[in-house]
């Protein structure tokens, strides 16, 4: 009976958040050609929206410890699904996230990322691909956004841990701003055909300062985004 609740919580989910999406995208087509604020405000409506099916559908509540930035600083999130990728648009004030350039060939959808200000990440071009992140992310800062990162570079298994993409680094140094890691533990529930009701917990880090070693930046981040993975064996 559990898990005809269940599929039957994730069949409403999908239904309600992927219909929800397509009218929403539909909204922001018509808002970004009369004003580019509607954009951001619709995006904030998607991100709560989302929420909103997550827990009332979905029966996953969501819970953060620690106090989420508000100040400059590159926010280094972990990533096992979906959920914290477009949770960031209510999470924070206008996020501009870095997100893989395939994303922004979906129709529709991949326009308003860039419109909005989201940063494409082509992982194949080395520091080609570094040097155009780089003048998107002080255009971002310079507009007062947040930016936002998933150092893994792709949605890691929980319980797994990968090296962080080489790229990272080299933003932290270049863009001279401290770190704001978080973790967050979204894959049992979340990333998963058949949701399973539980809880979700972001838990927000030390801020790191500018400056550091690459190896140091590299081996702090990558503790405390994994902070809610089981701890490695020695």
């Amino acid at each position: 009976m559990k898990t005809l609740a269940a599929a039957a919580r994730s069949l409403a989910f999908y239904l309600v958040f992927y219909g929800g999406t397509a009218l929403l995208v539909l909204a922001a087509l018509v808002a970004v050609s009369l004003r580019r604020g509607w954009l951001h405000a619709l995006v904030r409506v998607w991100g709560a929206f989302h929420l909103w099916c997550v827990r009332r559908l979905a029966g996953i509540e969501v819970v953060i410890e620690g106090a989420l930035p508000r100040t400059a600083a590159l926010i280094a999130i972990r990533h096992e699904s979906f959920f914290e990728a477009i949770d960031t648009a209510r999470l924070f004030d206008r996020p501009a996230v870095f997100a893989k350039q395939e994303l922004f060939r979906i129709p529709g959808w991949g326009w308003l990322a860039h419109r909005y200000g989201l940063i494409p990440v082509a992982r194949d071009r080395g520091a080609v691909a570094l040097r155009a992140m780089l003048g998107e992310a002080k255009a971002r800062l310079a507009e007062g956004r947040a930016l936002v990162i998933f150092p893994e570079g792709t949605r890691v298994p929980h319980g797994r841990r990968v090296a962080l993409q080489a790229g990272f680094a080299g933003l932290y140094k270049l863009l001279g701003l401290p770190v704001v890691p978080i973790a967050v533990d979204s894959g049992p529930t979340y990333h998963r055909l058949i949701k399973r009701p539980g809880q979700i917990t972001y838990k927000v880090g030390e801020t790191i300062p500018a400056g550091l070693p690459r190896e140091q930046i590299e081996a702090r981040v990558e503790a405390a985004i994994n902070a809610l993975n089981p701890p490695l064996r020695p």
